[in-house]
């Protein structure tokens, strides 16, 4: 007596992407337990401007953390020092303690790298 068993690897595929499969499910509850671990870790109301989404890549699922908030990349990587200048008006106007302070040219000292995606992927294994 013999068996045969044949697997059909476009079927095996599929019932793996489905919805409500196992494996969809668990991705995206890791997906989703990283991106509140990053939205923790971001600095100020950046949190705010992350999204999880589960998507087709080469090798299959993938989920996805995306962090829209228009400033991301200077967080991510750091800036140098530099020199900021009033745009439309003659001074700059700020407060040092309790009191206001005008001035044409603040050389700021720049800011260190802040990497809250990176860590929060490898917390979040």
């Amino acid at each position: 007596m013999s068996v045969e068993v044949r697997i059909d690897q476009g079927a095996l595929a599929r019932l793996l992407r489905a919805r409500g499969s196992l494996a969809r499910r668990k991705l995206e509850q890791r997906t989703e337990r990283v991106a509140g671990i990053a939205a923790a870790e971001a600095p100020g109301s950046m949190g705010q401007y992350i999204s999880t989404d589960i998507a087709e890549g080469p090798r299959g699922l993938q989920g996805v953390i995306v962090c829209d908030h228009p400033k991301v990349r200077l967080v991510l990587d750091g800036t140098r020092p530099h020199l900021i200048r009033p745009r439309r008006a003659k001074a700059l106007r700020f407060e040092v303690g309790a009191q206001v302070v005008f001035a044409t040219l603040v050389r700021h000292p720049g800011t260190r790298a802040n990497d809250f995606l990176g860590r929060a992927l490898r917390r979040g294994r």
